[in-house]
C-alpha cells in the first residue's frame, strides 16, 4: 500500500479507528475464543503450575492455557510478558488486515504497551547466586536487558515511530491506549499498536497475597462477600489507525476511541479516594473528550477486581454517575492481567459493541449494600453504540476510555 504525502505529522483527527485485535488470557489463547468463554458459566482459576506458592492456603490464579509460549529454553530471545506482547500483536495485525505487518514500512507507527511485571523477575536462581557470591552466567539479565515490550514490537516488526512502554501499575493497558490515541490525534503517527501484556510469577502473586487482598476462592467482584482478587496473565494489542489511512485502505473498523480521561487521587499508595475524587474526574475527562455523556453509555466494563475497597469506591461512583447503565466485571472470567488488564477490557468492549450483547458478571450472586447497586447478572442486549472501559490503579490512578461503533462527523 502507498499513501500520498509524508507519513509524519499529519493534521489533527479526532477519529481514531481500531480495525485490528489480538488478546490470549486464561479463557483463551487467541481472541474469538478468549470472548467467546465470556458467555460460558465455565471459570477454572487453580493453584499456578508455572511456579509453587508455599502457602498452607491455595491461592488460585488464571494462568494462560498451555501452549508453547511456556517454554522456558534460555535460548529464547526474549521473556515471557514480551512473547505475549508479540502473539497478541501478530493477531492484532492479521485481523486489521497488516499480514503480520507487511507494509507498515511505509508509514509512521508507533508502539505502546502497558505492563506491570514486564518480565521484572526474570530468573530468581541468578539473583540467589549472586545474593550467595557466586558469578552467576549473565545471559539471564541480557535476555531481560531485550525484553522492554514496545522494544520487541518495534525490533520485530520493523517499526520506526515513537516507542514507550507504560507501568503506571493497572491502568497501564488503557493509559497505553490513550496514550496511543493522542498520537494519532496529533498526527504524530498513521497507525499504533497500543495494549499492554503481563504474566504471572512467584513474586507477584507473593505481593498480593502480603497485602492481603487475595480471594482462597474464584473471586466475586462486587459481590456482598467478596473477598479479593484471582491474579491472572494474558495480553491484549489493538490496531489504531488515523482517518487517513482510512481513505486509501477503505477497511472499515471494528469501533472507534472517541475519548480518554486519566486522573490521580493522590491519596494512598494502593486504596482508592473514599470517594472516588479521581476517578469521577477521568470519567469525567473521557465524556467530554468524546462530547458525549453518561446517559448516552450502554454499559460500562468496570475494574471490579473483587477486593473490598476497589468495589466499594467504583460501585459508588457507577451508581452516581450511571444510574441505569449496566456494568460488570470480567475478571471473573480473566483474573486481575494487571498491566494488561485494561487493554484486554477494552477489546472485550469493542466486541460486545460488535455483537450486541454483554455478559453476567461472573462471580456475583448477592448485592453489597454498601454499594447498592448491582451489575448485571445474566447475558443481556444492548441497545446503544457507545460503551465506557474505566481502570482504577495501584497510586491512585484512574484511567477511562469511551468507544463508539461510529466515528467523529460520521
Amino acid at each position: 500500500m502507498s499513501i500520498s504525502g509524508p507519513p509524519t505529522m499529519s493534521q489533527p483527527d479526532k477519529s481514531v479507528m481500531v480495525t485490528g485485535i489480538g488478546a490470549l488470557c486464561a479463557t483463551g489463547l487467541n481472541f474469538e475464543s478468549a470472548f467467546t468463554a465470556l458467555f460460558e458459566k465455565r471459570r477454572e482459576p487453580a493453584a499456578p503450575q508455572r511456579f509453587g506458592l508455599d502457602h498452607p492456603t491455595t491461592y488460585p490464579v488464571f494462568e494462560l492455557p498451555p501452549s508453547p509460549l511456556d517454554s522456558e529454553d534460555e535460548n529464547q530471545p526474549w521473556l515471557r510478558t514480551s512473547r505475549l506482547a508479540l502473539a497478541a500483536a501478530r493477531e492484532a495485525l492479521e485481523n486489521a488486515g497488516w499480514s503480520d505487518g507487511k507494509g507498515l514500512s511505509q508509514l509512521k507507527v508507533g508502539v505502546c504497551i502497558g505492563t506491570t511485571v514486564g518480565g521484572s523477575m526474570n530468573d530468581e536462581q541468578f539473583y540467589r547466586n549472586f545474593r550467595d557470591g557466586k558469578n552467576p552466567d549473565l545471559k539471564p539479565i541480557d535476555r531481560y536487558r531485550r525484553s522492554n515490550p514496545a522494544a520487541v514490537l518495534a525490533q520485530f516488526f520493523d517499526l520506526h515511530g515513537p516507542q514507550l512502554t507504560i507501568v503506571n501499575a493497572c491502568s497501564s493497558g488503557t493509559d497505553a491506549l490513550g496514550m496511543g490515541t493522542a498520537w494519532l490525534r496529533s498526527g504524530l503517527c498513521d497507525l499504533v499498536l497500543a495494549g499492554g501484556s503481563d504474566e504471572l510469577c512467584r513474586v507477584t502473586c507473593n505481593g498480593f497475597i502480603s497485602l492481603m487482598i487475595s480471594d482462597h476462592q474464584p473471586c466475586r467482584p462486587f459481590d456482598r462477600h467478596r473477598s479479593g482478587l484471582n491474579l491472572g496473565e494474558g495480553a491484549a494489542i489493538l490496531v489504531l489507525e488515523s482517518s487517513r489511512l482510512r481513505k486509501h485502505r477503505k477497511r472499515p473498523p471494528r469501533a472507534f476511541i472517541l475519548g480518554y480521561g486519566s486522573s490521580c487521587d493522590a491519596w494512598h499508595l494502593t486504596a482508592p479516594h473514599p470517594e472516588g475524587r479521581g476517578l469521577r474526574q477521568a470519567l469525567q475527562l473521557a465524556l467530554n473528550n468524546a462530547g458525549t455523556k453518561a446517559e448516552d453509555i450502554a454499559f460500562i466494563n468496570a475494574h471490579g477486581t473483587g477486593t473490598l475497597n476497589n468495589d466499594l469506591t467504583e460501585g459508588k461512583i457507577i451508581k452516581c454517575f450511571f444510574p441505569k447503565t449496566p456494568f460488570f466485571s470480567t475478571k471473573g472470567h480473566t483474573g486481575h492481567t494487571l498491566g494488561a488488564a485494561g487493554a484486554l477490557e477494552a477489546a472485550f468492549t469493542i466486541a460486545m459493541l460488535q455483537s450486541e450483547k454483554i455478559p453476567a458478571s461472573a462471580g456475583f450472586s448477592e448485592t453489597d449494600p454498601a454499594i447498592g447497586h448491582s451489575p448485571t447478572s445474566c447475558t443481556r442486549n444492548l441497545d446503544g453504540r457507545l460503551a465506557l472501559s474505566q481502570s482504577l490503579a495501584f497510586g491512585g490512578n484512574n484511567a477511562a476510555l469511551v468507544f463508539g461503533l461510529d466515528g467523529v462527523g460520521q
